[in-house]
């Protein structure tokens, strides 16, 4: 039995690795019209190659031999000719086929970075940018190794190889046949070590990935590291996912090492039997001189093409391996799908009802259960509670980033199911505790959901947000390039970049999350003014763990455990003296 499954299994891999190299091909549709050029051109270089030894074997029975020297001269120049066809036949084809390879990986990567942008959020809940990377990275360089430098050669290696036998076989047929009776036994080599080089090229490609998502993380949490005296831990498990991807090279490596000897070895035991055999031929005058000596040169030409072959098979198991986990990723589910018959949101009111929504991120885990509330237009929601009670996933449920389990959001009384996702987030703002500035101008940054706005606009927003005279203070203004998230600009000036980009979308919802935590007094007074101008006439959602910037609000509402346990005004829950005062209260006599 355990034959059987290790039978069934083989097969399932061998189809698996078949339809990953079909759907790969698939890429090269759009040069359909570049592809018989290249074939040409190899067709052309092949045949070049395979030519010359029987003109050399020629001349030596018919022009050496019978010291017939002007033929010779002749001749010589003859192959020169020959030769420098297939050199330019040879240059075209590998830079026709590697300009093919390299818009197929290009396209490649653009498919996956496309596909990234497009996932849910729920996928990056269960996956690590390093490992993400990898792919679009490590893996699409491993394709590049084994298909965009092999690939060229291996064409025209492969018709090389094609003409060398039937050449073999047309000048001297008992000594082709000869020749050729090593190609099952190097058939069974490459097919023997490319099932134990899959295996192993699997491995080094999970590895690689969990080696980058270690790597990514080091490098963002290097600053907690040193707070917290992690340093040597952190090394540590690096060098445990380090040494896990070095052993698996070394395996890998280890038999790719072992291989290409034993295809040396065929090539010498072939090269003997023909200068054995044929010399004997040529003894007994079975065969001339030339002959054997073309096929001395043939069998050397044999052996080149059957080795580069065989190294791109071993390699082409790596990225095989890589195009394997490419596709996992490129099958993944894209962003909640519209509905088939899905709307575009009219213009929002903005009144938001949540009806009975239950929510989990897994089935057998419900974060939000039973919640219902309204947001009457224009009116601001703070929603207060312990880390974990559920307030960022009511956010998440209003911009759909997650479909409820039961219940329903509604937006004006419409479900925002039933509407596109793109016209539903077009018009609701969002500011958040950590918000991310991108590597470009601070115009570029402002405009983020709105590129194409005008400068006056751009100025506008920045002008509401209380950032427009420190952008102008800046060396270059509005044109003043920021490096990765926003540096050198501090939290503080983030946080008002980022509140005239939600200014410059002119939102009917806005989502504020924390958008007063870690920041100095002074800033805080500018970003709290700057979040009163935006929150006229718009309905408003404010996450909020310091409760004194929710005194304001219409209403409070107080999360625990993904229910709603309290609502009412600031001074209502006072009175109340119930979980908001307690909180409240707390929170005072800490200050």
């Amino acid at each position: 039995m355990r034959g059987t499954g290790t039978v069934v299994a083989s097969e399932q891999k061998a189809g698996q690795q078949l339809s990953t190299l079909r759907r790969f091909l698939q890429y090269l549709r759009p040069y359909s019209k570049e592809i018989p050029v290249a074939l040409i051109l190899v067709a052309l270089g092949a045949s070049t190659l395979s030519i010359g030894p029987f003109l050399i074997g020629w001349s030596i029975d018919n022009l050496i031999v019978t010291g017939n020297l002007p033929g010779l001269w002749l001749m010589l120049g003859v192959l020169a000719l020959i030769y420098i066809i297939g050199t330019w036949a040879i240059r075209g084809q590998i830079m026709r086929t590697g300009s093919i390879v390299q818009g197929v990986l290009a396209q490649l990567r653009q498919d996956i970075f496309t596909k990234i942008q497009s996932l849910p959020v729920s996928f990056f809940d269960r996956s690590e940018a390093g490992d993400l990377m990898s792919r679009l990275l490590n893996d699409v360089n491993t394709v590049n190794q084994a298909f965009g430098q092999t690939i060229p050669q291996m064409l025209g290696n492969t018709f090389s190889l094609i003409g060398i036998i039937i050449a073999m076989l047309a000048i001297n047929f008992r000594l082709g046949l000869l020749s050729n009776l090593v190609v099952p036994l190097m058939i069974f080599t490459t097919s023997l070590f490319a099932r134990w080089a899959r295996a192993r090229f699997r491995v080094t490609r999970q590895t690689i990935g969990d080696l980058s998502a270690k790597l990514e993380e080091g490098i963002t949490s290097v600053r907690e590291a040193q707070a917290f005296n992690r340093i040597q831990l952190n090394i540590e498990e690096f060098d445990l996912v380090n040494a896990a991807n070095r052993d698996a090279n070394v395996q890998a490596v280890a038999i790719t090492a072992a291989f290409l000897p034993s295809i040396d070895f065929l090539n010498t035991l072939a090269t003997a039997g023909v200068l054995a055999y044929g010399g004997y031929l040529a003894v007994t005058g079975a065969a001339t001189v030339g002959v054997v000596t073309a096929f001395l040169i043939y069998v050397q030409q044999f052996f080149r093409p059957i080795q580069i072959l065989s190294q791109f098979y071993t390699q082409a198991q790596s990225a095989l391996a890589g195009l394997e986990r490419i596709f996992l990723l490129l099958d993944e589910p894209s962003q909640l799908n519209d509905a088939p018959n899905a709307i575009e949101m009219p213009t929002i009111r903005g009144e938001v009802i949540f009806e009975n929504v239950a929510f989990g991120y897994s089935p057998d885990r419900l974060v939000l259960k039973g919640v219902n509330l309204q947001a009457r237009p224009g009116q601001t929601i703070a929603l207060v509670g312990p880390t974990g009670a559920g307030k960022s996933t009511i956010i998440n449920l209003i911009l759909r980033f997650y479909d409820v389990s039961g219940g329903a959001v509604k937006i004006d009384g419409i479900d925002v199911r039933r509407v596109t996702q793109a016209s539903l987030r077009r018009q609701i703002g969002i500011v958040l505790q950590d918000n991310i500035l991108f590597s470009g101008t601070v115009a570029e940054n402002i405009a983020f959901g709105r590129p194409h706005t005008s400068q006056a606009e751009i100025e506008a927003a920045a002008q509401l947000a209380n950032v427009h005279e420190f952008i102008t203070s800046l060396p270059q203004g509005y044109t003043t390039q920021l490096g990765e998230r926003g540096a050198p600009l501090s939290q503080g000036q983030r946080q008002l970049v980022s509140i005239a980009r939600a200014v410059l979308i002119d939102p009917k919802i806005l989502i504020l999350d924390e958008a007063t935590s870690s920041i100095d007094t002074r800033t805080e007074a500018l970003v709290q003014d700057a979040i009163a101008r935006l929150l006229k006439g718009r309905t408003s959602f404010i996450i909020a763990h310091r409760l004194s910037t929710v005194t304001q609000a219409d209403r409070v509402l107080v999360i625990q455990q993904g229910k709603i346990v309290e609502r009412g005004t600031h001074a209502e829950l006072i009175a109340q003296q119930g979980v908001y005062a307690n909180l409240y209260a707390l929170q005072m006599g800490a200050t």
